[in-house]
């Protein structure tokens, strides 16, 4: 008997998650979106994992540009992860952010941000796992954003 997935979706808005906005750069053009498929894979060498949807236009950017950026939500952007998460063309206009080691965007304010060139491309149903070896890491004093049955929470 195969779970529904209805009740899978539900099931997984179970586990408390952090709340990131992946980025890249490809041909000139910023792409972005909202990512709560993240987690650590190894320390040595420092490798990260991001999942990502095959149909969303961040997905086809991540893979020609070779990289990307985690940006870890502080507990007051929410409208960032809100943003990010709306389609839209320019997920970009009137967010502060600078460009990175590898030139890919790093939003400011950001908990953390993890920069990273693509270590490997694995498949996952109908997302792919991104795997990124990570080059630099900038980190900030603060608090997650977290995400938790279909809403957002602070620590506290």
């Amino acid at each position: 008997m195969a779970l529904d997935e209805a009740r899978f979706r539900q099931s997984m808005g179970y586990f408390a998650s952090g709340v990131t906005v992946v980025t890249t750069t490809e041909g000139g053009r910023n792409y972005g979106m909202t990512v709560s498929s993240f987690a650590s894979l190894s320390l040595r060498p420092p490798l990260v994992l991001v999942c990502i949807d095959k149909e969303v236009t961040c997905h086809v950017a991540i893979e020609a540009s070779r990289g990307f950026v985690i940006n870890i939500l502080e507990e007051h952007q929410e409208h960032l992860s809100r943003k990010f998460a709306a389609p839209g063309e320019d997920k970009f206009a009137g967010v502060a952010w600078r460009a990175g080691l590898l030139g890919f965007p790093v939003l400011d304010g950001a908990l953390a941000s993890i920069e990273c060139r693509l270590h490997a491309m694995l498949p996952g149903g109908d997302h792919t796992i991104f795997v990124g070896e990570v080059v630099e890491a900038l980190l900030r004093d603060g608090s997650p954003l977290l995400y938790f049955r279909r809403g957002y929470h602070e620590l506290n």
